[in-house]
């Protein structure tokens, strides 16, 4: 990955249609993936002319008798080109597990879709690299992790204003390369990004000082100025 990429990802937000629209527009720009929900997808997809479009999540099956759930056949004629996969809060409060997780992640890549593999560790004091080699290789399992990008979010810093020292982000982003490249033919050339109370205070360190090729932005990519400030930041380097 030559540039840094910026993931927008809107989680249950905002409300509205119209809304969806005005905040997509502070997003619009080339290297961007803009996830809003599923509802607004199409009309995101139709208002930005630079940003690619990516979903939050998706179904581990093409079709079926599936109540609810969305498949990445439909996320990908609707314009998306991007998959958030595993992200904690999917793991947290709709139990998924590895296995799923890797299920999901074989299915958008057979739709040629690009999946965001989320992992990190669930709690702040047990250092956490047990958990996040368990998510990234039981994830991934026996695909090409080339075609796969990592995202890196301690689940401590999601939501909570508390973002991950950059310096110990280094050192989990060196720890992940090290067991891609163990792990896998060619897994350094899979791209790690960094997420977890990303602002424009700190987005360009994690990519700079610590060497992220890219950021998952969460409520920050909600605020109009606030995610202009990120883009600008993290472009201009």
């Amino acid at each position: 990955m030559e540039n840094p990429l910026i993931v927008a990802n809107w989680k249950m937000n905002p409300q509205t249609t119209e809304e969806a629209k005005t905040i997509a527009l502070s997003s619009d720009r080339k290297g961007v993936v803009i996830c809003p929900p599923f509802a607004f997808i199409k009309s995101v997809k139709e208002r930005v002319k630079k940003a690619e479009i990516g979903a939050q999540n998706c179904f581990s099956e093409k079709k079926g008798a599936f109540t609810g759930e969305t498949s990445p056949v439909m996320l990908k004629k609707l314009g998306c080109r991007y998959v958030i996969i595993g992200h904690s809060e999917r793991r947290e409060y709709f139990g998924e597990n590895n296995n799923l997780i890797n299920k999901k992640i074989k299915v958008v890549l057979k739709e040629g879709l690009t999946p965001i593999l989320c992992i990190g560790e669930m709690k702040k004091d047990t250092g956490g690299m047990d958990d996040i080699k368990e998510q990234l290789v039981e994830g991934v399992g026996d695909l090409q992790v080339k075609k796969i990008i990592i995202a890196y979010e301690p689940i401590f810093a999601i939501g909570t204003n508390l973002p991950c020292d950059v310096e110990e982000a280094e050192k989990k982003k060196v720890f992940i390369k090290n067991v891609l490249a163990k792990n896998y033919s060619k897994g350094e050339q899979a791209a790690v990004l960094y997420g977890g109370s990303v602002n424009s205070k700190n987005a360009s360190s994690y990519i700079k000082k610590a060497g992220f090729q890219g950021l998952l932005v969460g409520g920050a990519s909600l605020k109009i100025k606030e995610m202009k400030k990120i883009i600008e930041n993290v472009y201009s380097l």
